[in-house]
């Protein structure tokens, strides 16, 4: 063997154990745990992409629910969308790899659209953001004169231009309070507009929240009866639940919160059994946080982030796609970019 191959070896050996560090306390979707094996045939492509993000000067940005070998293994930053909404303004980088959904690579763009955003999972929809349209926003504000429009972040670009303010599951309560109307359209979450008036009457606050759209394919199948067998089956265990799920699972929970505001109520907690009702991907970046802790989850995987793997990446990287590559009409840009504009003023 030649001392190049022995070098390659030794490298890619290297990987496998840096990745396994990571990965060891991570399940996979089986339910069973990462292995050294599996951290062996993902090492050529962490280091591959690895390498070429510095030489392009590329910046990757992936949400918690995607693989754990992209959060964990490549990723510069992760987190939730308003997290990532932060971030992706102030990258500096000349390309953002965007691992995620459609939408949420829209908003790196209309936050710093000088930079070329590209996202590996290519035209990766979202049930939510899929059920509003430009049009439809419209509509509800000729019915409803006067009336805020609330976007929720899980929505397209067009939606966000039609919009007032875009809002996050981690501050829409707030921002709902804050606003004097006593009228609000809230979109495209038909479940959190549910959640967003129940919150609002338990602080006192009696306003409507006007909504039409959809739900997301993941929180949406979640009901009462899974809480009820998760303390059945795990006694003492403390239940999280996300906004989009429907108000009585909300109410049922211990926590309700964002993707962060589930992550800051483990890392606060001094409890080590929790039963998480959301999307996989939190589980996993929850396991490699806490190994001393236990999740318990009962399902819900969303398709579309899956979408986004190592090998499109590392071809995304090399080789972006026509559709890969997020592009944007100026005037939507600009429109959507106020929404999200007054959400950070809003929550600074």
């Amino acid at each position: 063997m030649s001392d190049l191959a022995v070098n390659k070896e030794e490298l890619l050996q290297q990987e496998a154990h840096r990745l396994y560090g990571l990965l060891a306390s991570v399940s996979r979707s089986n339910g069973v745990k990462w292995s050294y094996t599996d951290c062996l045939q993902a090492a050529p492509y962490t280091l591959g992409i690895n390498q070429i993000k510095k030489e392009q000067n590329a910046v990757i940005l992936a949400h918690s629910y995607t693989v754990p070998e992209l959060g964990l293994g490549v990723a510069d930053i992760s987190g939730d969308s308003y997290a990532l909404s932060l971030k992706a303004r102030e990258v500096t980088a000349d390309k953002i790899i965007f691992a995620g959904v459609w939408f949420m690579a829209e908003t790196a763009k209309i936050l710093n659209p000088s930079k070329q955003v590209i996202i590996p999972a290519g035209k990766a929809g979202c049930t939510l953001a899929d059920s509003m349209t430009q049009d439809e926003v419209r509509r509800l504000k000729a019915e409803h004169p006067g009336a805020p429009v609330l976007c929720y972040v899980n929505s397209t670009a067009g939606v966000k231009a039609e919009s007032d303010i875009c809002v996050t599951s981690g501050n829409v309560f707030d921002i709902a309070a804050k606003l004097p109307q006593k009228e609000l359209i809230f979109v495209p979450d038909l479940l959190m507009a549910q959640n967003i008036e129940n919150e609002l009457k338990r602080r006192g606050l009696c306003k409507k929240i006007i909504s039409s759209g959809g739900s997301c394919c993941v929180h949406d199948k979640y009901t009462p009866d899974h809480v009820a067998a998760l303390r059945r089956d795990y006694p003492g265990i403390v239940v999280l639940a996300h906004p989009e799920c429907r108000p009585d699972v909300c109410a049922a929970a211990d926590y309700v919160g964002s993707t962060k505001g589930m992550q800051d109520f483990v890392n606060k907690s001094g409890s080590k059994l929790f039963g998480l009702l959301t999307e996989f991907g939190l589980v996993n970046r929850l396991e490699a946080a806490h190994p001393d802790k236990r999740f318990v989850w009962p399902f819900g995987l969303c398709a579309y982030m899956k979408k986004n793997s190592l090998a499109n990446t590392f071809q995304a990287l090399l080789e972006p796609r026509p559709d890969q590559i997020v592009s944007l009409p100026e005037d939507v840009m600009n429109r959507a970019r106020k929404s999200l504009q007054n959400m950070f003023e809003m929550t600074r």
